[in-house]
């Protein structure tokens, strides 16, 4: 087993192998596998069999008796920590690429506005973007390690739920330019209330302001003009969202053209042609429900957003389905989660605004609306259901289900509406 001592020499490794993985059970040839722990697994446990089924190299950080697989050894990695390794590694390809990379945070919206500044961006720079949700402290390191010498631009999305992790994220991925979509109310008991969320994700800024990057910000939004205000050494790009004004997309909701707009000026601030921005945004279409539109056998038309849920964009996503027109509207609502002490006003504060909707149904489903269905003033004639389960409301849909009907679909992704799709 090769003892690893600094990163140089684990750099030398990498750079003979064909991709990076700490997934044992999906192993490419030549890979490099890194053996991460959790709270209830040890890759370390799975580093021989993911070199057994191809991998180049193994990095672990506990020994194997030389004597279980002597044939092994030498493809056998020992640092001290699996993980600082594998964020250290990634710091080091990212400097040795020294391409421009923009980082894009928020409360809402992260992933669309990506996927909207990847195609806009990639109609003048090869691109590499995050994909998927590898946006966390594991994610953004695969995300980098992924890029290679042709890479020409970088786009990294960075999620948190708590205060420090933007900024671990940004030591890593040395961002130039940043985004914030916006700063609302998620994971607010990571964050411990507002305010955190806005220190936590305005670690960005920290990080463009004291190594010359810089902001794109917009001008309406009066919580993130403070916030670049607030740091006075930061170069910063103002935009209008109006710009977001006549590009065609397949995004739903108002609340979209933010995201549109984010993408336009980011385009435009690097000289891509205007036309050439609108073929990339009204080509993107939604397949991750997120914003997404669906038309059913049953002429339904579902407004799929069930990936991620938090107050912010719950409220946006009902009232835009309340300014649509439609005879017969529809509600399938589930529990967001991660709100800590303030779960309770939060769904009372959602269940409030979906009775005073002119939905005619409305299906709740989780613990949280069950609490909340027992504080909140249920005095109306809206076809109300709860079910605690999203199996009990695939039960009930199996039986009774909706036709000609607009119908959001809109929770926290733990509670798994999507689900639901195939029965409307």
């Amino acid at each position: 087993m090769a003892h690893i001592d600094n990163i140089a020499d684990l750099y030398t490794a990498f750079e003979e192998c064909t991709c990076v993985t700490t997934d044992s059970r999906n192993i490419s040839p030549g890979a490099m596998f890194f053996a991460l722990r959790g709270a209830s697994f040890d890759g370390n446990r799975f580093a021989c069999a993911a070199l057994d089924n191809g991998a180049a190299y193994a990095v672990v950080d506990s020994d194997l008796p030389a004597s279980e697989r002597p044939d092994l050894v030498e493809r056998l990695l020992r640092v001290e920590d699996s993980l600082t390794a594998l964020q250290h590694l990634a710091g080091e390809h990212r400097e040795r690429l020294a391409m421009p990379i923009i980082a894009i945070v928020g409360s809402n919206g992260k992933t669309t506005t990506k996927e909207l500044v990847k195609r806009v961006l990639a109609e003048q720079f090869e691109i590499y973007a995050t994909h998927g949700n590898l946006n966390n402290h594991i994610g953004v390191p695969l995300t980098l390690l992924a890029m290679t010498r042709d890479t020409q631009f970088g786009i990294v999305e960075m999620g948190a739920s708590s205060c420090g992790e933007i900024a671990t994220l940004c030591n890593i991925a040395r961002p130039n330019y940043g985004l914030i979509t916006n700063i609302g109310r998620s994971h607010l008991e990571g964050f411990g209330g507002v305010e955190g969320i806005r220190r936590g994700k305005g670690e960005l800024f920290d990080w463009l302001e004291h190594n010359g990057g810089r902001a794109f910000v917009p001008q309406e939004d009066e919580v993130l003009m403070e916030m670049a205000s607030e740091r006075e050494n930061m170069a910063v790009e103002y935009y209008s969202r109006s710009i977001a004004d006549g590009y065609e997309s397949h995004l739903f909701g108002k609340y979209n053209r933010a995201n549109i707009a984010a993408a336009v000026e980011v385009g435009r601030y690097f000289d891509i042609d205007s036309e050439r921005i609108a073929t990339a945004i009204a080509g993107y279409t939604p397949d991750n429900n997120r914003s997404q539109e669906m038309m059913t056998e049953r002429e339904n038309r579902l407004i799929i957003d069930c990936y991620n849920a938090n107050p912010s964009s719950m409220t946006a996503a009902i009232e835009n389905v309340e300014e649509t027109e439609h005879e017969h509207k529809m509600l399938i609502l589930g529990d967001m989660l991660e709100l800590g002490e303030w779960s309770m006003a939060e769904h009372c504060n959602i269940l409030r605004l979906a009775l005073s909707s002119s939905c005619k149904e409305i299906m709740l489903v989780g613990e949280n609306f069950g609490r909340a269905l027992e504080q909140v003033d249920v005095d109306t004639e809206v076809e109300l259901r709860h079910f605690a389960t999203t199996d009990a409301a695939a039960e009930y849909l199996k039986e009774e289900t909706p036709k000609e009907a607009m119908i959001l679909l809109k929770a926290s992704r733990g509670i798994a509406l999507e689900r639901l799709i195939n029965l409307l």
